[in-house]
């Protein structure tokens, strides 16, 4: 008897297809795991029908749901939006027409969250070890926060003070400054880390992920010194993708946490979290009148209009701008009643 179609929906086979286009494409796992989501939320929402039996008009009516019902945020909605287009182009290989009418959420414009330079200093005094490391590198550098905890030993560059960052945002690889004022910090961190890496070499293990197929180009590379991770961490685990213990990175939900306290214990009344590092090192560089091109660059933005919006933080984008009301004499009277 052959199979239904609720049946052949909820088989795993069709999902296992989609996580072999995201890999051979080398998406990260965490795209992964949103593109599998969405896809399994599309077939149940419409009562575990086969995507091949659906098309534009069912997927229009699941983004509206999402966006009327729901109350997602335009990126969420975009983001599912972008696991159906993979799944009809990439894995089912069907031309998808126009998809019209679909209830969009609107994106409102907002102003990135920024630390003044004072700000900035007293956050980080209220971290200790590696967290004020990291968290230096995200001011000082300009890193995201995946960027930070992604480091390897060979993408730190002394002699020229800079960083290759590696795995950015689309894979686009870009250079970073390394701040003079943590280079020492951070070569002894590195000492103590190299130690680390030493005792899991003399227990058989030492070994570390290797992007792509660098694995089977070299061998040995995954216990290799220069391909360990900057903030490794605390004990190796298992890899959920090749079944092998290795020592991961970091996670990036600790210093997060960290960062958390520090701008509670620091009594900073602003809604900021780690990427207020990234958006503070973009506007102090523009205030200290660096070119806009330049941070482009240094932050890895596609376009420069990503950048521009920084100049909107500023107190004086591009003119020095005072207040009427601060060229008039007070007008209250501060003395007693």
């Amino acid at each position: 008897m052959p199979p239904t179609t609720a049946a052949v929906a909820s088989s795993p086979r069709l999902l296992d297809r989609v996580r072999w286009h995201l890999r051979v494409k080398h998406y990260s796992i965490r795209t992964e795991q949103a593109y599998i989501d969405w896809i399994r939320r599309f077939i149940l929402f419409h009562r575990k029908r086969h995507p091949n039996e659906m098309g534009e008009g069912e997927i229009t009516q699941f983004l509206t749901y999402l966006a009327v019902q729901k109350h997602v945020s335009a990126s969420t909605q975009n983001q599912a939006f972008a696991a159906l287009l993979f799944l009809y182009q990439q894995v089912l290989e069907k031309k998808l027409g126009f998809i019209d009418n679909v209830q969009r959420v609107s994106r409102p414009a907002k102003l990135p969250v920024v630390f003044t330079p004072t700000e900035a200093g007293a956050v980080l005094a209220h971290l200790k070890g590696d967290y004020h490391l990291m968290a230096e590198l995200l001011y000082g550098s300009g890193l995201r926060l995946m960027e930070c905890v992604r480091l390897r030993v060979k993408d730190i560059d002394f002699g020229y003070n800079r960083i290759t960052v590696r795995d950015g945002k689309g894979l686009r690889e870009r250079v970073a400054l390394l701040p003079r004022q943590i280079q020492r910090p951070l070569r002894v961190h590195l000492e103590r880390i190299k130690e680390l890496h030493q005792r899991d070499l003399g227990i058989g293990g030492g070994k570390v992920y290797l992007p792509f197929a660098l694995k089977r180009k070299y061998p040995n590379a995954e216990r290799d010194w220069i391909w360990q991770y900057v903030f490794p961490a605390v004990k190796p685990s298992l890899d959920p993708l090749s079944g092998e213990m290795r020592r991961h990175h970091i996670s990036e939900k600790n210093l997060q946490n960290a960062v958390k306290l520090a701008i509670r214990a620091s009594g900073i009344k602003k809604a900021a979290s780690c990427h207020t590092f990234r958006h503070s090192f973009a506007t102090h560089l523009l205030e200290d009148g660096y070119d806009i091109r330049t941070v482009q660059e240094l932050l890895g933005h596609k376009h420069v209009a990503t950048t521009m919006l920084y100049t909107h933080v500023l107190n004086r984008p591009g003119l020095h701008i005072r207040s009427p009301l601060d060229r008039t004499p007070p007008s209250r009277n501060l003395g007693p009643e």
